[in-house]
């Protein structure tokens, strides 16, 4: 895709590692000036760093995007560093395994609360700096394989992808004729801080652990998965980011073995609806 396509600035959350700062860096090549948002303030400030070094423009700031308010002082923030914001990436994702039955009220609202109203937040309120940007608009989403293919122990984080793909598909029909393309995101399992940044944010009253082994044990043989296929780096799941955003995909699908499974489950839906017109 062509470099000129790309102009103005890109705001990504969960940009202090993985596959957020591996964003920031394909943004950051094409010449966009970057908003790197994460809860750790100085994991963000590295990023920004990052770009600056390479002689790009960036600003960084500490963000829990379960929280509004800190979301509107970071798109104020962005206007007055760059004037408008062109590319959005809400990014942001915690996981909880267990159970469903064994998950507490507090694990499934702290889930939900960053999942899912984090993406609701970020939208709400960066959209009125991206009404005002000039050039191409761009929102991605990211939902997990796990919307698509989903596993044992991962009941509270399926739901909210479910939910975020839900939201995506949601804001591309409604944005669509302002010429805001939205995309969502499915990225497979990666080699990054997940689960370690997860067990850092989860708050301090919920008892237990964010993961057991035994949870990754039964979620990996419910899924059928070979790490060697499934688990990527974070800069080979965006390789392709730029022309998929360029060409307003409606869907991303980054890597991971998981086709025949997909296709399985969406066969059982066709049926499902057939069964129901005879």
């Amino acid at each position: 895709m062509a470099q000129e396509f790309w102009s103005g600035a890109a705001v990504v959350t969960g940009a202090g590692s993985g596959l957020g700062a591996a964003m920031v860096e394909r943004f950051a090549s094409v010449g966009m000036a970057i908003a790197a948002l994460d809860i750790d303030a100085d994991r963000a400030q590295e990023t920004a760093d990052m770009v600056i070094a390479g002689g790009g423009s960036a600003i960084a700031m500490g963000v829990d995007v379960a929280d509004r308010a800190a979301l509107d002082r970071a798109a104020q923030a962005a206007d007055e560093a760059f004037g408008g914001c062109n590319v959005l990436c809400a990014n942001v994702g915690v996981q909880n395994f267990g159970l469903v039955e064994k998950l507490s009220e507090g694990e499934w609202r702290w889930v939900l609360d960053v999942n899912v109203l984090g993406v609701v937040n970020t939208v709400t309120a960066f959209l009125p700096l991206m009404r005002q940007s000039g050039g191409e608009r761009r929102i991605l989403v990211t939902a997990s394989s796990g919307a698509l293919v989903p596993g044992a122990r991962l009941g509270a984080y399926t739901a909210s992808k479910y939910a975020v793909m839900g939201i995506g598909e949601t804001l591309r029909i409604e944005l669509a004729d302002e010429g805001i393309g939205v995309s969502t995101l499915f990225p497979a399992g990666m080699s990054s801080r997940h689960i370690e940044s997860s067990a850092l944010a989860r708050p301090g009253g919920l008892s237990g652990a964010v993961v057991t082994q035994e949870d990754i044990d039964v979620m990996m043989s419910s899924r059928n998965m070979d790490v060697a296929t499934h688990v990527a780096t974070p800069e080979h799941a965006t390789r392709n980011l730029l022309e998929e955003l360029a060409a307003n995909r409606r869907f991303i699908i980054t890597h991971g073995d998981y086709r025949d499974d997909m296709v399985e489950r969406l066969d059982d839906l066709v049926a499902a609806f057939d069964r129901a017109q005879s």
